[in-house]
């Protein structure tokens, strides 16, 4: 439990971006149950987002029409990048996100997805300005923003926007010393300013949930009935100043494991630090493509490749040599058409990759070897 801004938070947070599906639709029914549990261990950090398709609505009714206002935290963002071609429509997202999730107010709002080449477009927006009036209206209590990019950058936003409440960072030890992510020099950053840290991506997508051969017996040996997952997450919430941890739970299982982690949270050891700081050298090592399946890429690709589908097939060979499984994941995954070597080189994915990967290239990659 830490105690933000005069309201105690518990260290896990609801991350609402891969909720469970039934059909094309958001499985309401099973989200209101995922929330009951949450709710009834005392967890109440919810993080939402505009683009996050279905996900404002299916809180509202899972969460803000069943539980008192002030029992649970809620976070939002816009986003000036992606469905926002002006500053209106930017700012209309504001008031389509209060008027989808029946909030009536945010206790904490994002400025979404900061990158070399979107955080202009927040300034050139007046979006500070316009988050620093909600907030003297009270209609935001705490606002900062997410970021996907290097240190230096950071330094600068942070000298230029000093009145940032807080800031949203990718972190997780997979990625604490990876020289595209940074999530060890934009946390030390961070806390120079003195700014308190919400986390994204501590399971890497998913990705840290399902480690390679040799990080699982690391950790079966240590704690044989501890999931992988809950090693990513404590890494994380034994950080410094973490207002709370997200994850993106997608079922019921998810939730029940996290909770039987961190309702009663206590920080990794020495030993356990030892033990995570061997998995970062073994992780080093891996060839896997180390995609967290967030879908930003697909929002515009002019052959609607399902990208974070076919890296998946991929890794299954990539990761444990398993070729024949991965041939059969991206015959799913390309059954409607729309194939890796569909791919025209355009690159807006790679625009819009929070892990800045070449994605172009690893297309390629899988063209040769999953088309053959």
């Amino acid at each position: 439990m830490s105690d933000y801004f005069g309201k105690e938070v518990p260290k896990l947070g609801f991350g609402l971006m891969r909720l469970p599906r039934k059909g094309l639709m958001t499985d309401v029914e099973q989200v209101k149950t995922m929330v009951d549990l949450f709710m009834e261990a005392g967890f109440t950090y919810f993080d939402t987002a505009f683009i996050y398709p279905g996900s404002e609505n299916a809180i509202r009714k899972a969460l803000v029409e069943r539980y008192p206002r002030e029992s649970f935290t809620l976070c939002t963002k816009v986003n000036a990048y992606l469905m926002a071609p002006t500053e209106n429509a930017a700012k209309k997202q504001f008031y389509t996100s209060l008027e989808r999730t029946g909030a009536g107010f945010f206790d904490y709002y994002l400025l979404h997805a900061f990158m070399e080449n979107t955080y202009q477009r927040y300034d050139k927006f007046h979006l500070w300005d316009f988050v620093a009036e909600q907030k003297e209206k009270g209609i935001i209590k705490h606002y900062g923003f997410s970021y996907h990019a290097g240190p230096e950058l950071l330094d600068q936003i942070l000298t230029d926007h000093p009145e940032v409440d807080f800031i949203q960072l990718q972190i997780n030890y997979a990625d604490w010393e990876n020289p595209k992510v940074t999530s060890r020099a934009n946390y030390e950053v961070a806390r120079k300013h003195g700014k308190s840290i919400t986390v994204m991506e501590p399971v890497k997508g998913g990705a840290l949930a399902n480690p390679p051969e040799e990080v699982k017996k690391l950790f079966k040996e240590y704690h044989p009935n501890m999931s992988y997952a809950s090693w990513a997450i404590r890494f994380v919430a034994s950080l410094d100043g973490i207002i709370t941890v997200l994850s993106g739970m997608s079922n019921i299982e998810q939730m029940k494991d996290n909770i039987s982690y961190m309702k009663d949270f206590k920080p990794l050891n020495e030993e356990e630090q030892e033990i995570i700081r061997k998995a970062q050298q073994i992780m080093g090592r891996s060839s896997v493509i180390p995609c967290t399946a967030c879908h930003y890429c697909t929002e515009g690709c002019p052959k609607e490749i399902r990208i974070p589908d076919i890296f998946s097939a991929m890794n299954k060979n990539l990761g444990t040599g398993q070729m024949a499984e991965a041939k059969a994941a991206y015959e799913e995954a390309t059954s409607e058409g729309h194939r890796a070597s569909d791919c025209i080189s355009c690159k807006q994915c790679e625009r819009a990759c929070p892990q800045h990967l070449p994605i172009t290239d690893y297309l390629k990659q899988g063209a040769e070897m999953l088309e053959k």
